[in-house]
């Protein structure tokens, strides 16, 4: 438990530093901005190129990981829909409920199944985002959509609107790039590979701290029943389901450690930006993703700490 609190500590550090910065004015809040867009369509889409592109994907490897991921992802979104609706939230809190349960903040995964786990650890995250990061976008879409959007006016519009907006994601294009790049067999072509890993070796840290610097105190005032709620989906439905089909389906225990902090990270900063694109309860979601990233602090290492005792790692 030490160790891992240990581990994770520098983590949260940068966060908390990149949020010091930002209110501070350092170096600039234009800076800021313009951080958030480098690491969205430079960054991290080479790290999620080259990781992919590079990691074995054998299926004995795949389905069982897969089948892991997409059950609790499944879990996370039922129980979502299900307290939204005997909790009586109208379609945009609904939504913003459901956000805050099923997504995960992937620049947070990765950086903890690195710093824990080693280099095989980010190998096996970067599979798992692969594997959660289409499918939790659709998915979440399309139900916000029907919730926000329940009568069907414009209907049509929305869907190719959401249609577009996938089809050109930068971190959806640099996955389908890595994946078609792996199954083709072409290996490592130097110039690519080299550059793709000199920027993901900077993804890390950027995205650390831009995630502190998104980071919103404020907005933890904001209605308390959802924020719970949430923090029961995301923190609790979530990496427990992991645990309990990690277990059925015999994954191993590294693999199902790194599925474990998927679980157990909170929810994506970027469920402001849609929730407020899309008619979602924006201050809400700000308020999930802010409480949740502080209190995922001491929640994340005793989650990690009781799932090693559970999955039998060392």
């Amino acid at each position: 438990m030490l160790q891992i609190l240990l581990s994770i500590a520098p983590i949260f550090a940068l966060i908390v530093l990149g949020h010091v910065l930002r209110r501070n004015g350092i170096p600039s809040l234009e800076f800021w901005n313009v951080n958030d867009k480098l690491v969205y369509w430079v960054l991290f889409p080479a790290l999620l190129f080259y990781k992919v592109s590079t990691i074995s994907l054998s299926g004995a490897q795949v389905v069982p990981h897969a089948l892991v991921m997409f059950g609790a992802l499944a879990c996370s979104l039922l129980f979502a829909l299900v307290a939204a609706r005997l909790a009586g939230y109208d379609g945009p809190l609904g939504s913003s409920l459901m956000q805050g349960c099923a997504r995960h903040n992937t620049f947070i995964a990765l950086a903890v199944s690195e710093r824990v786990f080693g280099a095989e650890g980010l190998a096996v995250a970067a599979l798992t985002t692969a594997l959660l990061l289409p499918v939790t976008n659709i998915c979440v879409v399309t139900l916000m959509v029907a919730m926000i959007r329940g009568d069907g006016d414009s209907e049509g519009g929305v869907a190719r609107a959401i249609a577009r907006d996938l089809a050109r994601n930068p971190l959806l294009l640099a996955v389908l790039a890595g994946i078609a790049w792996n199954l083709a067999g072409l290996g490592t072509l130097p110039v690519l590979h080299d550059s793709a890993q000199i920027l993901g070796g900077a993804a890390l840290p950027v995205m650390l701290l831009c995630v502190g610097a998104n980071i919103q105190v404020r907005a933890i005032a904001a209605v308390v029943g959802p924020l719970l709620l949430s923090m029961v989906g995301r923190m609790v439905v979530f990496p427990a389901t992991v645990i309990g089909l990690a277990l059925a389906l015999q994954l191993p225990a590294a693999a199902a450690l790194v599925a474990l902090v998927y679980g157990a990270v909170p929810t994506a900063p970027g469920g402001f930006t849609l929730a407020r694109q899309m008619g979602g309860d924006a201050p809400v979601m700000a308020g999930m993703i802010t409480l949740q990233t502080v209190v995922a602090f001491v929640t994340l290492p005793l989650t990690l700490a009781l799932g090693a005792r559970l999955l039998g790692a060392p």
